[in-house]
């Protein structure tokens, strides 16, 4: 299902729980749906560490997936989730990239993935201090002495936008490497910085790094579709042994939506699934919802279960006997 060079999400959402007084270690999480730029909006609910790999298909498929919370007895830190969510793609594959917002910045991050020998493409925050010409500067002093001047036509957040992009050669504070940041000028109001340790020796390298990171919202889509398809908040369990078993049947099906995704459009199965859905726009690029909708929409039609594909063997005598001793 993955290729062979793979590419690797990694990202944080919540689950907000407002009203829940029982739930085991129960803490405080921003709520990324109510928050805003201007302002945060924090609430009951656990967080949610996922780590993701990019199918053949263009679809991710969950490879670490932990709901967790500080008020846990045993918790330690997200950083140290997160390093389990690194390890555990690094031992599933070999090489690849990880590709991370900016939430990751972390010199702890850089050097965790320089030990791994692995790539990355990590978006840095207006903060970080780089090593340029022997002077230590801030990321966003670079956005004056350089321009775009590659061009990249880009389909981002539902709308068709031209990204500028120009590249520079720097080091950063955790491990003094040469690393190659990327300068994303067009598309948001700032100035996006983009630090990539791949070697960068042509144009199309460069765009390769810019659309790796914008690839990136497929976790958003991912976590969105979770929580729209799946009920992924609405769940009643208190301890969270329970909770974090329900968000694995969840995985489930969902690494069964994106092996369906990947079956060619005459295949019968996949054909049925998206007619039962009735879409309304014939391409789409994320067909989650499309697959999900449809597989419920059959299985609607299951009144009586598995009882009438899988025949239970019950014992020949089920009267109830009553033995009495003396």
């Amino acid at each position: 299902m993955v290729p062979g060079h793979p590419v690797i999400y990694i990202d944080d959402s919540d689950i907000v729980k407002p009203e829940g007084h029982k739930f085991e270690a129960l803490g405080w999480v921003r709520d990324g749906s109510e928050s805003t730029a201007a302002k945060n909006v924090y609430q009951k609910g656990y967080h949610v560490t996922e780590a993701t790999v990019l199918t053949s298909s263009h679809h991710p498929v969950s490879l670490f997936s932990e709901i967790h919370s500080s008020a846990e007895k045993n918790f330690t830190s997200i950083n140290d989730i997160t390093f389990s969510a690194m390890e555990r793609a690094s031992a599933l594959f070999e090489k690849a990239t990880f590709v991370m917002d900016r939430g990751y910045d972390d010199n702890k991050m850089f050097l965790k993935l320089d030990s791994m020998d692995q790539d990355y493409v990590i978006r840095l925050t207006a903060k970080r201090k780089l090593l340029y010409h022997n002077k230590w500067v801030f990321a966003t002093e670079l956005r004056s002495r350089r321009k775009g001047k590659v061009k990249l036509p880009l389909h981002y957040k539902g709308k068709s936008q031209d990204a500028y992009l120009s590249h520079v050669k720097v080091q950063i504070t955790a491990s003094r490497k040469d690393i190659n940041l990327v300068l994303v000028y067009g598309i948001t109001e700032h100035l996006m910085i983009l630090a990539t340790n791949k070697k960068l020796q042509s144009k199309d390298d460069v765009i390769k790094i810019a659309k790796l990171y914008f690839s990136r919202w497929r976790i958003e889509d991912y976590f969105r579709c979770k929580k729209q398809m799946f009920q992924f908040e609405n769940f009643r369990v208190r301890k969270l042994q329970a909770i974090n078993a329900l968000n694995f049947y969840i995985i489930l099906c969902m690494a069964f939506l994106a092996h369906l995704s990947m079956k060619p459009e005459t295949n019968a199965l996949k054909a049925a699934v998206i007619k039962t859905a009735a879409p309304i726009k014939e391409r789409i690029s994320f067909c989650y919802y499309r697959l999900a909708k449809g597989i419920s929409g059959i299985l609607s039609y299951a009144k009586e279960g598995i009882r009438l594909w899988l025949k239970t063997k019950r014992p020949a005598n089920r009267q109830l006997c009553l033995k009495l001793t003396v």
